[in-house]
């Protein structure tokens, strides 16, 4: 009992600040306004790490490499946290085929976190635009999902716009169907200490 708790804590913690290491990295990707309160929310709450992890992780193609570096390292730790505290299997983390597939799984858990902010950064676009279209948030979402629904921007009917709901059953496809597997996949190649 009190493993799945200490386990449930450290992976919310961890995903909760991957997803703000993810934001931050998402709105320096779709050049959102530097003095957004959202842009400096995500910076105030991971400078103190993105900051130091730059000096050694240089940036390619103006892409903030740093950021997403912290942020895998952060799932990883996360996942080698749960293999530690696990009282049922004890896993060789000596070995390095358990290292791949972490390293791995904590690829898997960045792409599954980046659709997840996608996704909630078009459930709240779609919902403002029916509430309050000219909320202060709508430049900074419409910046970070445009690039996805560009491709269904025809979808439309009787003058409802129809490409969040694609892109939103498009996300959940991907999450529910491919990705478990790989998941399982990963999971079975964490080798047991004997």
């Amino acid at each position: 009992m009190i493993y799945q708790t200490l386990e449930f804590v450290i992976r919310m913690l961890a995903e909760l600040f991957a997803l703000v290491l993810l934001l931050r990295f998402y709105l320096q990707v779709a050049r959102a306004p530097f003095r957004h309160p959202l842009a400096q929310f995500s910076m105030a709450l991971t400078n103190f790490v993105v900051l130091k992890a730059r000096r050694l992780i240089p940036s390619v193609r103006s892409y903030d490499t740093a950021t997403l570096a912290v942020a895998w390292a952060v799932l990883l730790l996360s996942k080698a946290a749960s293999l530690l505290l696990n009282p049922v299997v004890s896993y060789d983390l000596v070995a390095p085929q358990t290292w791949l597939a972490l390293a791995l799984l904590a690829v898997l858990d960045l792409f599954k976190l980046s659709l997840y902010l996608l996704m909630g950064a078009v459930l709240v676009q779609a919902v403002l635009s029916w509430v309050n279209p000219y909320n202060p948030l709508t430049p900074v979402l419409d910046a970070l999902t445009r690039p996805y629904l560009r491709p269904f921007g025809r979808a439309r009917v009787g003058g409802v716009d129809l490409s969040p709901l694609i892109l939103i059953l498009i996300i959940q496809v991907i999450l529910s169907a491919p990705l478990p597997y790989l998941e399982w996949g990963l999971l079975s190649q964490l080798k047991p200490a004997l």
